[in-house]
């Protein structure tokens, strides 16, 4: 059974209605590249993560572009008065991090792909550890659901929401104004794990190509070379 790629009109215009005037308040924008983002049918949307703040800044970004994005989000969220009605009248996807209900997430991921919606992933699974704040090692979630699914995986790189929200912190930095800038690549080339069974070492290999490509778009907007090797939280 097919789901909605948008929410209601009423969770819809909610939205809208906050987070836009929000944004444009909060932010400067620098966008570039949206007519790269597929207007119809389902993809993915590989992004960096740095803030708590940059899945709303994002999800402007993607709007204006013509899609609403479907988030994955904490499923503790789902079970807080208010905010959990609220996150799944918007479409949010529950997951359940570092436990055997993960794979719930990315089933539903897949599911709303083939019905057509836009999903904003986060390889990284979590705001980078990074000290320079380059991307690091990314999860496999977002390659299985891409070779699993055919979906096109478009990376987006973005820089600014960690000035107004560093990670960790609970009170945003206002002023001075900050600049939100957002870079769109071309889709990224999975075509050489194609047919492959989606074993540990061919996940991993496409997950490198996906995050190499989100950091490259990075290191365009950011005007610096970025790092030979990732970081790895895991110290690998």
């Amino acid at each position: 059974m097919s789901r909605p790629t948008r929410p209601s009109r009423f969770w819809e215009s909610l939205a809208v209605v906050i987070v836009k005037p929000l944004s444009r308040l909060l932010v400067r924008r620098d966008w570039r590249g949206g007519e790269r983002i597929p207007r119809t049918g389902g993809v993915i949307i590989a992004a960096n993560h740095l803030s708590w703040t940059d899945p709303v800044l994002l999800s402007h970004f993607l709007y204006n572009n013509g899609r609403w994005p479907v988030i994955l989000a904490k499923s503790a969220l789902f079970r807080v008065p208010l905010l959990g009605r609220a996150v799944t009248g918007l479409l949010a996807i529950p997951v359940d991090r570092g436990s055997s209900e993960a794979a719930r997430s990315l089933r539903a991921s897949a599911q709303r792909l083939a019905d057509g919606a836009a999903i904003l992933f986060y390889p990284e699974g979590t705001c980078t550890r990074d000290p320079d704040l380059w991307p690091m090692v990314g999860k496999t979630g977002a390659a299985r659901l891409a070779l699993e699914s055919g979906a096109p995986v478009i990376p987006v790189a973005h820089w600014g929401a960690q000035e107004l929200l560093p990670y960790g912190e609970k009170r945003p930095r206002p002023f001075p104004r900050k600049t939100f800038r957002v870079s769109v690549g071309p889709p990224v080339d999975l075509a050489k794990f194609a047919g492959k069974e989606p074993h540990a070492d061919v996940l991993r290999d496409a997950t490198a190509v996906i995050m190499a490509a989100i950091t490259a778009q990075l290191a365009e907007l950011r005007g610096e070379k970025a790092p030979a090797t990732p970081y790895d939280p895991a110290g690998r």
